[in-house]
């Protein structure tokens, strides 16, 4: 009876963090003329910025405190179940420092794409490796990804 009760709690594990990346919240991009879209209308892959709509993203020197206050309650609601402020690991991987590590529009990319970038990009198939646990799709829209970038900046010391 214990094996069956596992084995039901684990396929709803898989199902609940499994793949739904429909795209039903990704609005077509307008890709630069130099780059190729890809079937999903976003340009094709570059290491550099992943998988995804967002080529470039502008970020100021000083840090916009309303974005990253927005972008502390998305955190609160649907990333600290997973990720910690600190380097430490809790399902995902830390925060600490992720903004030194990755670009804006990777992170950006990775929090609205991220089947695609799991599929695609290297980085983010090594922290799976670490994490062994699939980041499941959150549905940010484009203003809570650059809400909780902002919120990430704040984070990494960023005044």
């Amino acid at each position: 009876m214990k094996k069956i009760i596992v084995t039901g709690l684990m396929a709803a594990l898989v199902i609940a963090c499994g793949s739904n990346n429909s795209g039903e919240n990704q609005a077509p991009s307008s890709p630069a003329s130099s780059d190729q879209s890809s079937s999903s209308g976003n340009p094709s892959y570059d290491p550099n910025r992943g998988a995804g709509k967002f080529t470039k993203v502008e970020i100021s020197a000083s840090l916009d405190a309303a974005k990253a206050e927005a972008g502390s309650k998305v955190y609160s609601v649907k990333c600290s179940a997973c990720h910690k402020l600190t380097d430490e690991k809790l399902v995902g991987p830390g925060w600490k420092g992720v903004t030194s590590r990755h670009s804006a529009e990777w992170i950006m990319n990775f929090a609205t794409n991220t089947d695609e970038m799991l599929t695609k990009d290297p980085k983010a198939q090594a922290q799976l490796e670490i994490c062994l646990v699939r980041m499941p799709n959150q549905n940010l829209t484009d203003d809570d990804a650059r809400n909780v970038y902002e919120f990430m900046r704040k984070n990494d010391g960023i005044k």
